[in-house]
C-alpha cells in the first residue's frame, strides 16, 4: 500500500505500525498529494491511503488522479475533518473507503483489507451526517468563487484568479450567501467550509 500525509510523524508512526501486519506491506510513502500520484504510478500499489488535507493536491483530487491512471488501485480517505462534503467528493472521485484519523492502527488495517477486496467502507458516523447535512445548494462556480473569497482576497483579485469581471464574481458572491444565508461572503465562506463544501 501507498501512505500519503503531510505530517512526518503521523504518516511515519500509521506506516510502522501497519508494518505490524503479516499480510500489509507499505511500498512507498508520500507528503504531499502530487507525490503520491507519481508514487503511485512508480510503485503500483493494490491500496493508496490518502490524507484528504495536503497541500497542492488534496487527497480527494490524488484519489480521483490515481484512479484515472492505475484503475486497480484502490484508494481511500483518512481525515480529521469528517465533514459532509468531503464524503461525498471523496465518493464521487471513486475513494473506496472514508475513516477518520481517530480509527486505530487495527481498526485500519481491517478496513484497508475490506477495501483492497473490493467493499467499500464508510465511517457510519460520518455517512449519517453526511446524509443529514443533504447536498451543497451551490453551483460549482459559486463554491470556486467562494473558496477564492474565503483568504479575504479582494473581488478584483478573486476576478482575476478566476477569468471573471468583478460584477460577475459579487452576483456568485451574493448568490452564494443568499443560498447559505449568510450575512456576507466571509460567513458564507466560513459555513460552506464547516460542512465540507469547499
Amino acid at each position: 500500500m501507498l501512505l500519503a500525509d503531510d505530517e512526518h510523524l503521523i504518516r511515519g508512526a500509521l506506516a510502522a505500525l501497519l508494518a505490524l501486519e503479516d499480510d500489509l506491506s507499505v511500498v512507498g510513502e508520500a507528503a504531499s498529494g502530487a507525490e503520491a500520484v507519481a508514487m503511485a504510478r512508480a510503485r503500483v500499489p493494490d491500496v493508496a491511503v490518502l490524507d484528504l488535507q495536503m497541500p497542492g493536491l488534496d487527497g480527494v483530487k490524488a484519489a480521483q488522479e490515481i484512479g484515472r491512471l492505475l484503475p486497480e488501485c484502490r484508494t481511500m480517505i483518512v481525515t480529521s475533518h469528517g465533514r459532509p462534503g468531503h464524503l461525498k467528493r471523496a465518493l464521487a472521485a471513486g475513494a473506496r473507503g472514508f475513516v477518520p484519523k481517530t480509527a486505530s492502527a487495527q481498526q485500519l488495517a481491517e478496513i484497508i483489507r475490506t477495501v483492497h477486496a473490493g467493499t467499500r467502507y464508510v465511517d457510519p458516523d460520518l455517512a449519517a451526517d453526511a446524509i443529514a447535512a443533504g447536498d451543497s445548494p451551490l453551483t460549482s462556480r459559486e463554491a470556486e468563487v467562494l473558496e477564492l473569497a474565503a483568504d479575504g482576497a479582494p473581488v478584483a483579485e478573486i476576478a482575476e484568479r478566476a477569468s471573471l469581471t468583478p460584477g460577475t464574481v459579487r452576483n456568485y458572491l451574493s448568490s452564494a450567501a443568499a443560498k447559505l444565508g449568510a450575512e456576507n461572503r466571509h460567513t458564507a465562506a466560513r459555513m460552506a467550509r464547516e460542512r465540507g463544501w469547499l
